[in-house]
């Protein structure tokens, strides 16, 4: 999550706001832009996720299914590895596996964002639980 301080000059106090609503992985493991977007694609996500169930598609679209329904995902390769959104996610989900950048050059890391500014503590627990897959799924394919 992203926070910003601000001074409120009326009540002499400094105000904490919520900008987004981010989450980080860190996964102890070493690998290669080159590695990372040849290892995960179409064929591969449910062997490393095995919630995440490829139903239908091609190449860098496809249709899944997955504890919150179907959503259609896309996978973008993007500099330093890949990413992978749900097009047609009203919190509009998305997230990044990269490596060679902050914050841990050498490992591989999970970063995923939602277009809210809070929601109930149950989504933010599948949002965890989706990460710890992930997490578990890259520790054990790299």
């Amino acid at each position: 999550m992203v926070f910003e301080f601000r001074y409120d000059f009326f009540s002499r106090r400094k105000l904490l706001l919520h900008l987004a609503m981010e989450f980080f992985r860190i996964v102890d493991k070493q690998s290669s832009e080159t590695e990372i977007k040849e290892q995960i694609n179409i064929n591969t996500i449910s062997d490393i996720y095995p919630d995440m169930i490829v139903l239908d598609g091609h190449e860098n679209t496809f249709m899944i299914g997955s504890f919150w329904g179907e959503f259609t995902l896309h996978r973008d390769e993007i500099m330093g590895g890949l990413r992978f959104s749900m097009l047609d996610c009203p919190n509009a989900l998305s997230w990044t596996i990269t490596t060679g950048y902050p914050p841990a050059r050498d490992k591989i890391v999970i970063h995923l964002t939602i277009n809210r500014m809070e929601k109930p503590k149950e989504f933010i627990a599948e949002i965890n639980e989706l990460l710890d897959g992930w997490k578990k799924g890259l520790e054990n394919r790299f």
